[in-house]
């Protein structure tokens, strides 16, 4: 299974994006989506689940939740936003904590979990790279990768 991860958005939704996403069984956006069109426009590629970020205040994301946990291919995942917000108490079934808000690209583990920020996929901060993510889920093996788009 091939999941594509994005974050950071920030209301722009690259041609790149789209085009590296294309393909995938299932979009994760981990926050500051920044405009409803950023979803749509996910959604016509493949299922998406999302949460809200800090910046994502408007009425047109009330409904959209600021963290979940759930299972892809019988992986335990917390989605996640703000990592340092997140209480740790929430890691304890997660085997994969996928986060974003730094917009810096990131893959460390932490005994056996992995933890994965996509970077930002939106607007260029700073000097960091724009990028999104892409996990590959097989027999319960999760194999991160950053994709630069930019």
């Amino acid at each position: 299974m091939k999941i594509g991860v994005i974050s950071d958005t920030h209301k722009l939704m690259r041609p790149e994006a789209l085009a590296a996403l294309h393909g995938v069984d299932k979009i994760l956006h981990a926050g500051d989506i920044g405009h409803p069109d950023v979803l749509d426009a996910l959604r016509e590629i493949a299922p998406l689940t999302a949460i809200k970020g800090n910046i994502d205040t408007q009425p047109w994301c009330a409904e959209i939740p600021e963290r979940l946990q759930f299972e892809i291919a019988q992986v335990p995942i917390l989605l996640t936003h703000n990592i340092k917000m997140t209480p740790r108490n929430e890691y304890a079934s997660a085997k994969l904590i996928i986060y974003g808000h730094s917009h810096k690209p990131d893959i460390h583990y932490d005994n056996d979990r992995l933890f994965f920020n996509p970077g930002s996929a939106g607007p260029r901060r700073f000097k960091l790279p724009v990028c999104l993510g892409l996990l590959h889920i097989d027999d319960q093996k999760i194999t991160p990768e950053i994709i630069h788009l930019l």
